[in-house]
């Protein structure tokens, strides 16, 4: 795509399936490095990732080759397929279905880089829940509570 000149950061917040508390502090660094690997893989660039034991946040520079849900689609398949291979968890691993993707300025990114690496004080006073809703009305996007996590 020569002449092609972007810059998209996508802050990228997905649970697992049921919101259960499946990922490890044990095993979470590796699982981060696989991801950072499929997102540079794909071509992306991957800021930050962190997380709690029931989602994750990944901060990405967005290359416009690259459609956002095949991106996501392949970390979700890749990650998930990789923490069963590894048998960390006692039964089937899998990422809840859907995902929120919310985009930022360059001026913007100290702040997203540091809300995502103090996941675990942020959690402290917030469920992940009350997080997301956060999210969805401050970016102003319609939602209907009954099908937020639905399954």
């Amino acid at each position: 795509m020569a002449n092609t000149y972007s810059q998209l950061y996508i802050q990228i917040v997905f649970a697992v399936k049921g919101r259960q508390n499946l990922i490890s502090n044990k095993w979470k660094d590796e699982l981060f490095k696989y991801i950072t690997g499929i997102v540079t893989n794909e071509g992306q660039k991957l800021i930050v990732i962190n997380g709690m034991p029931d989602h994750i946040h990944i901060l990405i520079g967005l290359k416009p080759n690259k459609a956002l849900s095949d991106l996501v689609r392949d970390i979700k398949a890749n990650s998930s397929r990789f923490i069963n291979e590894k048998k960390w968890i006692n039964r089937k691993f899998e990422w809840q279905t859907g995902f929120g993707a919310f985009s930022y300025s360059h001026s913007q990114l100290t702040n997203v880089i540091n809300y995502i690496q103090n996941q675990e004080q942020n959690h402290k006073t917030k469920t992940f829940k009350e997080e997301y809703i956060d999210f969805l009305k401050a970016f102003e996007i319609e939602y209907r509570d009954e099908y937020i996590f639905k399954e």
